[in-house]
C-alpha cells in the first residue's frame, strides 16, 4: 500500500499539467499510468535517431485564438512555426478525375517545434521519476470511512490518496472503473456523454525523402470522398524532415482485417504522382485499438467534436477530495491540446485550494 496527498489517474497531457501545477505549488504527486509511456494522445514517430519525426496523435495549435497554449508554449520555451498551405490542394472523387484546386488555410493554424511531444516532455521536466508508475491501470476508486480516496489496480497494489486526479478519457473512466457510491449518477452520465476526441480515428504518416509535391506547387492538402485517406496534409517538420499525413476514413471493422498501407500509397501515387510511391517509411497508428485511450462507445458512435459538458465534469466530488480533468472535462477548446492543459491546470489548482487537514 502506497500513501500520498495527491494522485493523478493518467500521465497524458492533461494529467502531467496537473502534476505540474502542483509540483510549482510544492505538492508532490504520484502519477498511475495504464500505459507504458507518457503523453495519452499525445505520441512522437522517432527515427532510427530517436528523434521525433512526426506527430501520430494530435499536431495543431492555434496560438493566436488559443491563450491558454501560448502562455504554455511561452513559459516552456517551446517554439511553434506555420502550417504549410502555399500551393493548391487536390479534390479527389468531387468530379470524374482529381481536380487542382485552392482551398481556403485556417488563420492561425501552427505546429509545435519537435512536437506535441515536445510540449509534454517540457511540461514533464521537474516531475521526479518515482513519481510515476507506468503500467498501473485502476481498476476502482473509493472512499473510505476517513474521507481519503482508495484507488485499486489489478495487480492488487493500493493506493491511498488524500485527494485524487482523474485525467483519463471520461468515457474510459466510466467503463472501465468502478466509481465511488458516493458519486452522484449524473457525474457518470456526464463522463459518458463526452466523446473522446479522435479516439476511434487511425492517422497515417508517409514519409519521403524529400517533400516533392512542394516542387509541382501543391500543398500537400488532399480532400476525398474515395479514401482510403479522407483528408491529407504536409506534415515535414521544422528540421525538413518530409512527410504527409492523412486521416483514415477506412471503418474499423475493415481496418482489423486489412492492410492499409499499400492502398494509401496507391491513392497518393494517383492524386500526386509516380514520386508518392516511393515511400520510405508508412506508419498507420490506429488509436481506436488502443484500449488505454478509446471507448466501447467511441467505437460504435461516429466521431464528434466534444462540447462543453455540464459543470459536474469541472466540479469537486465528495468534499474535495475527487476531481475530474481529461481534455473533454474543459471549459474551453475540450479535448484539444488546449484543452487537456486548461483542464489539467484547473483541477489542480482548484484542489489544492481545497486540501484536507491532515492528522
Amino acid at each position: 500500500m502506497t500513501q500520498t496527498d495527491l494522485a493523478i489517474i493518467g500521465a497524458g497531457l492533461a494529467g502531467i499539467t496537473a502534476a505540474r501545477t502542483a509540483i510549482d505549488a510544492g505538492v508532490r504527486p504520484l502519477i498511475l499510468e495504464a500505459g507504458d509511456r507518457i503523453g495519452g494522445r499525445v505520441e512522437g514517430l522517432r527515427d532510427a535517431e530517436g528523434r521525433i519525426v512526426a506527430d501520430l496523435g494530435p499536431s495543431w495549435v492555434w496560438p493566436a485564438f488559443q491563450p491558454g497554449i501560448q502562455r504554455w508554449l511561452e513559459r516552456l520555451d517551446v517554439p511553434v512555426f506555420d502550417q504549410y498551405e502555399q500551393g493548391d490542394a487536390v479534390l479527389d472523387g468531387f468530379a470524374s478525375t482529381p481536380m487542382r484546386h485552392q482551398l481556403p488555410g485556417q488563420y492561425g493554424m501552427a505546429r509545435i517545434a519537435g512536437g506535441p511531444s515536445r510540449l509534454v516532455e517540457a511540461m514533464a521536466g521537474p516531475i521526479e521519476a518515482d513519481c510515476l508508475r507506468l503500467g498501473h491501470a485502476v481498476e476502482s476508486i473509493s472512499q473510505r470511512r476517513d474521507g481519503r480516496i482508495e484507488i485499486e489496480s489489478p495487480s492488487g497494489s493500493a493506493v491511498i490518496a488524500e485527494q485524487v486526479l482523474v485525467a483519463a478519457p471520461t468515457r474510459r473512466v466510466a467503463e472501465r472503473i468502478a466509481l465511488p457510491r458516493a458519486l452522484d449518477a449524473a457525474v457518470t452520465a456526464a463522463l459518458t456523454g463526452q466523446s473522446t476526441w479522435m479516439a476511434a480515428q487511425a492517422k497515417a504518416i508517409i514519409r519521403y525523402a524529400h517533400p516533392f509535391w512542394r516542387d509541382a506547387g501543391l500543398s500537400g492538402r488532399i480532400a476525398s470522398r474515395i479514401g482510403p485517406l479522407f483528408e491529407a496534409h504536409d506534415h515535414t517538420s521544422v528540421d525538413g524532415d518530409a512527410a504527409l499525413f492523412g486521416f483514415v476514413s477506412t471503418p474499423l471493422a475493415q481496418r482489423r482485417t486489412q492492410p492499409l498501407e499499400p492502398p494509401i500509397i496507391e491513392q497518393l501515387e494517383r492524386r500526386l504522382g509516380p514520386r508518392a510511391a516511393r515511400p520510405e517509411a508508412v506508419v498507420v497508428r490506429d488509436w481506436a485499438l488502443d484500449e488505454t485511450i478509446c471507448s466501447e462507445a467511441d467505437r460504435r458512435e461516429p466521431p464528434a467534436h466534444p462540447t462543453v459538458g455540464p459543470a459536474t465534469l469541472r466540479a469537486a466530488h465528495l468534499g474535495g477530495r475527487l476531481w475530474f480533468c481529461a481534455a473533454e472535462t474543459a471549459e474551453q477548446s475540450p479535448g484539444l491540446l488546449e484543452g487537456a492543459l486548461l483542464a489539467g491546470e484547473t483541477a489542480a489548482r482548484a484542489a489544492l485550494t481545497q486540501r484536507p487537514a491532515v492528522a
